[in-house]
């Protein structure tokens, strides 16, 4: 075992020894256990019920956020989601929920539709301090759009003063190389509007790493090393307004811009040697330098008439998205310096979204109808051009690769929903349809894919209120995922010469019915989730033993089983320690034909976070996170464990308007993913994703403004709607 697990362990588990071991294996009431000791300079151990910063909603995790010192030393909301139970984020900033799901972002109950990248910039501009709480729903109703598994509902903060406020948020991570953060944040409330600006603006460089090894069919050994660095400048802007036009009528309209520039230095090398590793047979040099930009634009806009007990709710979303890349491919040999192959890709990229939605709700004694109706349509255009350096010393364009394709998805939905309440119980039921008009057209190879399919999907949650420390819930729901764009379009996305991937426009929708079951007691949640998805979408890899190409192709699996069994609780050591434990065991079964074999193994694994907060004199809050996943994978690939520390230091100055934060992320630099092939027989196979993630970091926020009181109406509009 290494120093690095070593440190690891004796991290993780410093909550729990010693003494503070010999409490927690003692039973635990309501009063306060105090265990006085001898042998350790901890004078008394005393556990107490943590503050309840966590309780349900329909069976869903709320948690506070601001307020809240668990999240005192996160810089931004990023890494917030990556200390909240239920949720994971990965190494480039994808969210996931349950272990697999990626959710659905809203933001004052209201969908986002943003770009996967305007998103992340989004959420990393928003400090722990202006959003007031967020809620995991990872098994939606028939109310939310079929394709969203999971929604994380973000409430922002509001501000409530008359006259205007602002905040400034700075981060910087530093390593080999620095990342910068910057946020401005103005919101201007009179007594009928509330105006909001928010303008970011980031730079730095980012690293990442891939590293293969392959037996190949002829029994040599090849290794693939690549290496990225990644130059990016990010702007973005959002403007808009609250318009509080008289107490039933509500609007409000939001633009926003998000504009990306990058070069990405890509360098990598094929070595190869034969079978004992001692004679070399060839050695290659790759060079691929990028040039990439992205352009979004944005605009929603809200209406909302409520009287009595009836409420009517408008909803309109635009995006569109540009994309720009221009890559060049140069192969050498390390030797001679030869050139071996050039060829030049040219990317352009063009998304348009538009949905448009009306809900309606009408209280009808103890008992809520719900319906509404929404209209989504999505246009994207994909052109790609190769052009390859002949013999001549001439480019001409390379028909092999380039590729035209677009994608046209329209889709009409609309649902029923009903609610009541008897007692401590609350029945909530549902039924939605979603027609679905989807044209894939692969212009290069002359292949249309045409689909119109109408699709019903039920819903149902029961939760029933025992006490005020306990509680339960049950919740049934039926989902369907498509493909997206990124999955259909038939263009190959290099990792190496000899690595890539490619889409697959014959894909098919999946679908997806689960069961989850939700037990609370005091702080201490526990959530089990049980489904079943068909026509399951994945990749898979095909090697070519002439060529020693590999491909990672889409296709759809017949079905998989899975279930999840998550616990979280907090546990107060003393007044001035506290540890937040999160446990999560997954389990996945799929039926997976691959070549002439069919593959189906049942893989077990398991996640352990320990969040571990020090609060100390003078202002000063630590906290040390803790994050391990055990070994994974799936019918084809074997994932081994990772772990992650994270050391932060916290303190506000000049009467709590200036914060400031301090740590290193990644301390050991131990979260890299690897993975092996399990089946030799078929293709020895194992390689490495690593990025730069082993960061020290600064931040800094300061709030500052003109507000000296508060608009009574504003205020009592905001309590209502927290308490709906």
């Amino acid at each position: 075992m290494n120093i690095k697990l070593w440190v690891l362990l004796l991290l993780l588990f410093l909550s729990t020894s010693g003494k503070a071991q010999d409490v927690l294996k003692g039973k635990a009431s309501d009063s306060l256990i105090q265990i006085k000791s001898a042998t350790t300079n901890i004078s008394e151990v005393i556990i107490q019920s943590a503050s309840r910063n966590l309780k349900l909603n329909n069976g869903n995790i709320v948690m506070a956020v601001s307020g809240n010192k668990d999240f005192k030393t996160s810089t931004n909301l990023l890494e917030v989601l990556r200390k909240t139970p239920g949720v994971s984020v990965d190494q480039e900033n994808g969210i996931f929920i349950g272990g697999r799901l990626t959710p659905a972002i809203f933001i004052d109950g209201k969908p986002v539709v943003m770009s996967n990248q305007e998103l992340q910039a989004y959420l990393r501009s928003l400090s722990p301090e202006m959003v007031e709480s967020i809620e995991v729903n990872s098994n939606p109703s028939s109310k939310y759009d079929a394709e969203f598994k999971g929604i994380i509902d973000i409430k922002l903060k509001k501000n409530t003063n008359l006259g205007w406020n602002g905040s400034y948020n700075g981060n910087l991570y530093v390593n080999k190389f620095s990342f910068r953060e910057n946020s401005l944040n103005l919101t201007y409330n009179t007594e009928k509007i509330a105006y909001n600006l928010q303008a970011g603006y980031t730079d730095g460089i980012s690293r990442y790493r891939y590293q293969a090894l392959q037996r190949l069919a002829n029994t040599n050994i090849m290794r693939t090393n690549t290496d990225q660095e990644d130059t990016g400048t990010v702007y973005s802007i959002q403007a808009g307004a609250d318009f509080r036009l008289n107490d039933k009528n509500r609007a409000s309209v939001n633009l926003r811009g998000n504009f990306r520039e990058n070069d990405r230095i890509r360098s990598g090398s094929l070595y190869t040697t034969d079978k004992s590793e001692t004679k070399l047979v060839s050695h290659t040099e790759s060079e691929n330098p990028i040039a990439y930009s992205q352009d979004n634009y944005g605009i929603t806009a809200s209406y909302s008439f409520q009287n009595k007990g009836f409420k009517i709710d408008l909803l309109g979303n635009y995006l569109s998205v540009k994309n720009k890349q221009q890559d060049d491919f140069i192969n050498r040999n390390k030797g001679s310096s030869e050139l071996l192959s050039y060829w030049k890709s040219d990317l352009f990229n063009k998304i348009g979204i538009y949905t448009g939605q009306i809900d309606a709700s009408q209280k009808i004694g103890n008992a809520d109808i719900e319906a509404g109706i929404k209209y989504s349509q999505s246009d994207t255009n994909n052109n790609i051009r190769y052009d390859t350096l002949s013999v001549a010393g001439q480019f001409t364009f390379d028909p092999a690769r380039s590729n035209i394709f677009s994608y046209k998805e329209k889709i009409w939905a609309g649902y029923l929903a009903y609610r009541q309440k008897f007692g401590k119980l609350q029945i909530n039921a549902g039924i939605r349809f979603e027609n679905t008009n989807s044209i894939s057209n692969a212009v290069t190879v002359d292949s249309i894919v045409s689909r119109n399919y109408l699709e019903w999907l039920p819903s149902f949650s029961a939760s029933y209120t025992i006490d005020a420390s306990n509680e339960l819930s049950f919740s049934y729901s039926r989902k369907i995922t498509r493909p997206v764009f990124s999955q259909l379009n038939p263009f190959r996305f290099y990792f190496s010469p000899l690595n890539y991937w490619i889409g697959n426009p014959y894909l098919l929708p999946s679908f997806t019915s689960q069961i989850k079951a939700t037990y609370r007691h005091k702080n201490w949640i526990t959530s089990f989730t049980i489904g079943k998805e068909k026509d399951v979408m994945t990749r898979y890899p095909l090697y070519n033993p002439e060529t020693n190409v590999l491909e990672y192709l889409g296709t759809n699996l017949p079905y998989r089983k899975f279930a999840a069994l998550e616990t979280s609780f907090p546990v107060k050591i003393n007044k001035w320690w506290s540890v937040t434990s999160q446990f999560a065991g997954y389990y996945n079964y799929e039926f997976r034909p691959y070549l002439d074999e069919v593959f189906a193994l049942k893989i077990y694994n398991y996640e352990i976070r320990l969040n571990q907060v020090f609060t100390l004199p003078k202002g000063y809050t630590i906290t040390l996170f803790a994050n391990y996943e055990s070994k994974t994978g799936n019918s084809l690939y074997i994932i081994k464990p990772r772990y992650t520390v994270d050391l932060s230091v916290q303190k506000f100055w000049l009467d709590n308007k200036l914060n400031t934060k301090i740590g290193y992320n990644n301390i050991l630099d131990s979260y890299d993913q690897r993975l092996e092939f399990r089946h030799k027989q078929i293709m020895d196979n194992r390689f490495t994703h690593w990025w730069d993630s082993s960061r020290f970091f600064l931040s800094l926020s300061y709030n500052f403004g003109s507000s000296k009181y508060q608009n009574n109406e504003i205020q009592k509009t905001e309590e209502e709607n927290r308490a709906r």
